[in-house]
């Protein structure tokens, strides 16, 4: 059986990127201080990590973001109540 594997495509904007930085727009607001960024040009996406830096936003990291998003919620929910 032949192993194939993906051929990761080339492209400008993401050399771009490579020079001069990503420009980052926010995706989804995890708590007041965690947040989601997506890249406006190559599409790669980051969160803030334990440290306060951006790290990629992996599948650990989204369920991490998930269940931390679900607990503040309801926080925040009983506090006004």
């Amino acid at each position: 059986m032949k192993k194939t594997t993906p051929n990761p495509s080339f492209s400008l904007l993401g050399v771009l990127c490579s020079l001069i930085g990503h420009h980052y727009v926010t995706t989804n607001k995890i708590t007041e201080h965690i947040y989601e960024y997506q890249c406006t040009h190559c599409g790669s996406e980051v969160t803030n990590g334990i440290s306060g830096d951006l790290e990629p936003l992996t599948f650990k990291n989204k369920e991490v973001n998930a269940c931390l998003a679900s607990f503040f919620k309801k926080k925040h929910r009983v506090s006004i109540q």
